[in-house]
């Protein structure tokens, strides 16, 4: 199968794990930047419990700004991990949208997201990993025919 055929499939999937010792990786998908961060955000959260068994009652609205991309999704998911641990929340719906910004003689990128979730209440959600950080180790982000990120969580 090429390259482009093995692309054109995943975007059928909006995440999948892969191995990683002492830690969980995944790549997320999407057709679109906006949709690779979103899926992401889900993956990090289905880590953590069942998205399928968060409610999105509650809504918070994020603001991150960064230098790169990569950059951009590590500060996006560090400041997701921040809410769910400082408000006791849990989240399964994400609308991210990105903008590319010229600052003097560099770019810049901002998130500006509205995300959907709930309290945390372990007798309904199910109790899975304690995500303790985000790395940058073999974070990647492709944009061609699809976009995709690899993300490696610290357990």
């Amino acid at each position: 199968m090429n390259n482009k055929n093995h692309l054109k499939k995943n975007t059928q999937k909006r995440f999948e794990f892969f191995d990683v010792t002492a830690d969980i990786g995944f790549w997320a998908y999407g057709k679109t930047l906006n949709e690779v961060f979103e899926n992401a955000a889900l993956a990090m959260f289905d880590v953590i419990t069942d998205v399928k068994k968060v409610d999105k009652n509650d809504s918070k609205a994020i603001y991150v700004e960064s230098e790169d991309l990569m950059s951009l999704l590590y500060d996006f998911l560090e400041e997701l991990l921040i809410i769910h641990e400082v408000d006791l929340m849990l989240f399964s719906n994400f609308d991210v949208n990105i903008i590319k910004e010229k600052y003097n003689c560099s770019e810049i990128f901002k998130l500006n997201a509205v995300i959907n979730g709930e309290n945390i209440n372990w007798n309904k959600h199910d109790r899975r990993s304690e995500v303790k950080a985000i790395t940058f180790h073999m974070m990647e982000i492709l944009c061609d025919d699809i976009c995709k990120a690899r993300v490696i969580l610290d357990l």
